[in-house]
């Protein structure tokens, strides 16, 4: 892939970057332009309505057709677009809730659900959200609570694996999260580095199966900045054990690896988001995320770890990889979406509706 402003050719395009505002300034479209760009990724700042991201949606993809539109939009309190004519998706807990009383119904919902949410994004212009969590309701994590399904990690897979369902009807990829566990941790892993002292057995056998039994159905997966010092000393977004001899390995899984945000605390044991992401990709990541730094010194971290990575690249401190490039590019839409007009009255959305929880 080639950068016409930097002059640089590479087979590689692992960052996913955000921008500041509603529309894309010079900044933004010099920094989706570098060959090292893979993917863009939206917040609530981000949107004002939905003629205005389909707007910049559409600008992104005429400035490069390949770029991955991502969003976080699970449902509950973690979704970015709730203005506008977006659903209110609920929290997950509500699917495994259902799940308790009627079990066929609630599976029927969570896939009412994945419709709902890919095809309304879709419609919009984004292309991917990183859903579902599958992390099991252990009640110890605030910070997954209650987007978390279920404890039963059988409960989870199905209702996860609905979700997706859902999901491929409105032609989206999906997001497996956060591998291997971060229900059992209680910190927070934006604000410091959670410790799981469980043992690999321990997290093998319940955690971890959720991955083993949807490890063909799973688009992507997102590793979670904590650390499992039992196994390794680096968090398993960082650490090859992780992912190259479990997750690949043991569990045979073939889809793309996505960081969790490089400017997160519990990233920080890497060292700088650059020393993040070098360490990332050099795991088995095949893309890395930065979130909120378009909002700090005129986007200069963006650039610091797009520019620092290629640089990194040219020494040889890390390897760019055509297949990962290939697993990326296959998280994209093959089929064109609904515009948002006909959605509205598209019979298999209103009837997908009807069957929300």
């Amino acid at each position: 892939m080639t950068s016409k402003d930097s002059g640089h050719s590479i087979a590689h395009s692992p960052v996913v970057i955000d921008i500041a505002g509603h529309e894309l300034d010079a900044n933004d479209r010099r920094r989706l332009l570098h060959p090292l760009t893979g993917g863009l990724i939206f917040f609530s700042r981000n949107f004002r309505d939905r003629a205005q991201l389909t707007a910049v949606t559409a600008e992104v993809k005429a400035l490069r057709a390949d770029l991955l539109i991502t969003v976080d939009h699970e449902g509950g309190r973690v979704q970015r677009f709730r203005r506008d004519g977006f659903t209110h998706l609920p929290p997950m807990r509500v699917l495994g809730e259902l799940w308790m009383k009627d079990a066929m119904r609630a599976t029927a919902a969570a896939t009412a659900a994945g419709y709902v949410l890919g095809a309304e994004l879709r419609s919009c212009g984004v292309d991917l959200s990183y859903t579902p969590v599958v992390d099991l309701d252990h009640g110890n994590s605030e910070v997954i609570g209650d987007r978390a399904m279920h404890r039963d990690p059988r409960v989870v897979a199905l209702l996860a694996k609905s979700l997706m369902h859902g999901l491929l009807q409105a032609g989206m990829a999906n997001c497996g999260k956060h591998f291997p566990a971060h229900g059992y941790a209680a910190a927070d892993s934006h604000f410091e580095l959670p410790i799981d002292k469980r043992s690999l057995k321990a997290i093998l056998a319940e955690d971890v199966r959720p991955y083993d039994w949807l490890s063909t159905s799973l688009s992507s997966v997102m590793p979670a900045h904590i650390v499992y010092p039992k196994i390794d000393s680096w968090p398993a977004g960082f650490s090859a054990r992780w992912l190259r001899d479990i997750l690949r390995g043991q569990l045979g899984y073939q889809g793309a690896i996505i960081s969790d945000d490089l400017s997160m605390a519990g990233a920080r044991a890497a060292g700088s988001a650059l020393d993040g992401g070098i360490a990332a990709l050099n795991a088995g990541c095949d893309m890395v995320l930065l979130c909120n730094q378009s909002i700090h010194d005129g986007g200069a971290p963006v650039d610091v770890l797009l520019d620092g990575l290629l640089a990194a690249a040219e020494r040889g401190a890390w390897q760019p990889d055509a297949t990962s490039e290939a697993r990326r590019l296959e998280l994209l839409p093959l089929t064109p979406p609904l515009p948002w007009d006909e959605l509205m009255h598209q019979p298999a959305y209103q009837h997908a509706l009807e069957r929300l929880p």
